[in-house]
């Protein structure tokens, strides 16, 4: 087999996260080449001003792939395209792909085709962020039409002082696990809401591939890394069966059996 020719996909993370090539590599890494091009370090700055500044150096880090020829981009960043409404989020996407000749999609904007192909309009929110992120989390799918029935937050864990850490790349998937035990005992989970695991930087893999066993409701399960896939297989050509070397993970034939696209 010729490997490249092979679809490529390129990713754009953040510098810090861990978490977004091992999950694409697991999701699609056989069918797709995946590579890579990382945001700035941004020492000394806030949170907020550090995810707008992702936003506004996003086509100088997309021009760090250079001349190689991609079939497709993701931004894997959630928490910067938050601070965008749906609508300049798309915008931004738009923009970059009418600018590089391929298409560019952001993980938000990845969620957001994924909950209209699966007929999905109720969120149950996983996340890893700080309380004024979760928040903007919450506001920018509601302000696409969705209705966000809880939230789950899953902070990392405690400070010395007892007050809640917030990192998505700390967080395990016993965490998460843990985080969603307990809110099933407090708040009951709608059957046709989604479970949507926000941040790419949240390992995600092991705990969605154990809700996908338990859960008998068949509710759809959703991570930005997750979702990010789906896009980049249908966007590709990969969206029926398996990729040209192996099977189709199990969590994306999980989404494709639901889908109108399903094989």
């Amino acid at each position: 087999m010729d490997l490249f020719s092979l679809p490529r996909l390129g990713v754009v993370v953040p510098p810090e996260n861990p978490t977004a090539e091992p999950e694409f590599n697991r999701l699609i890494g056989a069918a797709t080449h995946v590579y890579t091009s990382r945001f700035p370090t941004t020492p000394g700055v806030g949170l907020r001003e550090m995810l707008e500044t992702y936003n506004r150096v996003l086509p100088d880090t997309i021009e760090g792939f250079g001349a190689m020829r991609l079939d497709a981009a993701v931004v894997a960043c959630s928490a910067s395209h938050y601070l965008l409404d749906p609508e300049g989020d798309l915008a931004l996407c738009e923009e970059m792909s009418n600018r590089f000749g391929f298409p560019v999609t952001s993980s938000t904007q990845a969620i957001l085709a994924a909950c209209e192909e699966l007929g999905v309009s109720r969120l149950t929110l996983v996340s890893p962020y700080q309380r004024w992120l979760t928040d903007t989390s919450r506001a920018f799918w509601e302000r696409a039409g969705l209705t966000v029935d809880g939230v789950v937050l899953v902070p990392a864990g405690q400070t010395p002082d007892g007050a809640d850490h917030f990192d998505p790349y700390e967080v395990t998937p016993g965490r998460i696990r843990e985080r969603i035990r307990v809110y099933q005992q407090e708040y009951r989970l709608p059957d046709d809401s989604a479970l949507l695991f926000t941040g790419t930087g949240m390992g995600t893999l092991a705990a969605l591939a154990e809700l996908a066993r338990e859960d008998s409701s068949g509710r759809p399960l959703l991570s930005s890394n997750l979702a990010s896939a789906w896009w980049a297989r249908r966007v590709t050509g990969q969206r029926t069966g398996p990729g040209p070397t192996g099977e189709v993970h199990p969590l994306l034939r999980r989404l494709d059996v639901r889908g109108r696209w399903a094989a």
